[in-house]
């Protein structure tokens, strides 16, 4: 009997190692897999291929796939990247504007939107990463002064920057990601719903709305939504 709890005390430290072994290499895995997207998030060097509307042709050389539609830049934040353009809203989640894999993927316009950005009312979405990468800049749209200092921006269309739009920050607020009248290209009740939702709204025009979409959180069904009006 002595030999018997001898041996499943032995057995007990064993499954204790086992246990605390499996703990450990979970939390070693979060630490790289954290490390991992965030050091393939794209950095300042895509701004290599921005487009330069004084040359044109410099387009011609960039790496960028010929997915892109546009290039995005809010003034004051680190949002300034290309905008892709897919034939399905799944294909940018995973994949960089140079056609490879990445867990950060692109920015990316709806793929029910015109790319030349003419209809009354588009989306863009990206990921929501740290330290303000990708449109994890976002968030600090939901306080109002922020809004209000940080709402220019521009909008180039086409590798060529064949348009150049200004934009205007003008409202913000925190919606569910099944949201038809935000998440619905033919819908006609935006106007109306930012009125009623937003958490900041500092005017209103005629002009054509973009929105800027992204995760609250990785496990959150709740959007963060930036609304500029595209002049």
């Amino acid at each position: 009997m002595l030999k018997f709890w001898k041996r499943l005390n032995e057995l007990y430290g064993w499954l204790v190692i086992v246990v605390f072994g499996f703990i450990m290499l979970i939390g070693v895995w979060q630490v790289y897999d954290n490390y991992y997207t965030f050091s393939h998030t794209l950095d300042k060097s895509v701004l290599n291929y921005k487009p330069d509307p004084a040359d044109p042709a410099a387009a011609e050389n960039s790496p960028i796939t010929d997915d892109m539609v546009a290039w995005l830049t809010i003034d004051g934040t680190n949002i300034d990247y290309p905008i892709m353009q897919g034939k399905d809203n799944t294909y940018f989640l995973n994949t960089d504007p140079f056609g490879s894999f990445s867990l950060s993927g692109s920015i990316f316009l709806d793929s029910r939107c015109s790319p030349d950005f003419s209809d009354e009312y588009s989306v863009i979405y990206g990921h929501h990463m740290d330290y303000g990468k990708m449109f994890g800049a976002l968030d600090d749209f939901l306080n109002e002064s922020f809004l209000r200092s940080h709402a220019d921006g521009t909008l180039m269309i086409g590798r060529r920057a064949d348009k150049i739009y200004d934009l205007k920050v003008f409202a913000s607020a925190k919606v569910n990601a099944r949201d038809k009248v935000v998440f619905d290209m033919q819908n006609n009740e935006i106007r109306q719903y930012i009125r009623d939702n937003a958490k900041v709204i500092t005017g209103e025009d005629d002009s054509r709305i973009l929105a800027l979409s992204t995760c609250v959180d990785a496990d959150s069904v709740n959007r963060i939504v930036v609304f500029c009006y595209i002049n």
